[in-house]
């Protein structure tokens, strides 16, 4: 497969589509040195991107938590992601907007006289985790952990909170594992490093409470889905130790989707009931 940045297509930028190979950025982008950037990562099923409008609408929130103002409204932002979906001839796949600071008069810490722009692609992408998704992942757990809410923007999707999260992968992958496992600053249970994780005991579904991490919107969507069903969910503080009386275990996410998991560290997991359930219905619901 070719590199991301040699490939056919167009990709939005600043209002027009550009040739694929040709949407570039100078060297001294703000972003690239002080990490001023936020992202949505989002699936097109059938052509219709799922929750479309709240991935543009947190693409607004998180800018803000990093103090610049995209210059393009949600319903601008809105149609150029379908233009680029028809402009590509996609219909299934994975839609990445990225907002970030340019270069400019500044380029020291300081970066409100620079530009900001937006760009959106969009290319096919299958199973984040690979078969994962059908026999259950295998989890490390990472050595850092995500920070406190006084240290860092933590509900914004912004790009320099994904620093400790590559590491952590590539650390994970070196074992033969799909991804890693934080813990927060406390010490508590909190996610993976691209997506949220639910357990399950005795029927009822445990969750960490979303205070230090971003609230995943599948995440969200997950855990409609199991009140629905009248399976009791429990957002709270989950302690590592826990981990041994959990039976099964998901993570979710919009690339993730609803993914098993089989193994994290010394912990197995069974792909049970209510996993697969709620994994077939996330897939039937995201094509309705």
């Amino acid at each position: 497969m070719a590199g991301y940045d040699d490939r056919d297509g167009k990709i939005w930028m600043d209002g027009q589509m550009v040739d694929w190979r040709q949407a570039n950025v100078h060297i001294l982008t703000h972003a690239m040195h002080y990490a001023s950037s936020v992202f949505e990562g989002e699936r097109a099923y059938d052509g219709k991107i799922f929750l479309s409008r709240k991935h543009s609408e947190r693409l607004h929130y998180s800018a803000g938590e990093l103090d610049f103002q995209i210059p393009y409204t949600v319903d601008e932002i809105e149609a150029a992601k379908q233009e680029v979906l028809t402009m590509n001839g996609l219909t299934d796949a994975y839609v990445r907007a990225v907002a970030w600071r340019g270069a400019g008069e500044d380029m020291g810490v300081a970066s409100a006289r620079n530009p900001v722009h937006l760009a959106i692609a969009a290319w096919e992408w299958g199973n984040y985790y690979g078969d994962a998704k059908y026999k259950g992942a295998k989890i490390d757990i990472a050595k850092w952990k995500r920070p406190s809410p006084e240290t860092a923007p933590v509900h914004a999707k912004a790009a320099g909170l994904y620093m400790i999260c590559t590491t952590s992968k590539h650390a994970a992958e070196a074992k033969g594992c799909s991804d890693a496992l934080f813990m927060d600053y406390r010490g508590y249970v909190a996610e993976c490093t691209g997506a949220n994780i639910f357990f399950v005991k005795d029927g009822e579904v445990h969750t960490p409470k979303a205070d230090v991490f971003l609230n995943g919107l599948t995440r969200q969507t997950v855990i409609g889905m199991l009140e629905d069903r009248q399976i009791k969910v429990h957002e709270r503080v989950i302690m590592p130790d826990e981990l041994e009386g959990f039976e099964q275990c998901w993570l979710t996410g919009t690339a993730a989707e609803v993914t098993p998991v089989g193994e994290i560290a010394d912990y197995n997991f069974e792909v049970g009931a209510i996993t697969r359930e709620i994994s077939e219905s996330y897939e039937k619901m995201v094509r309705a």
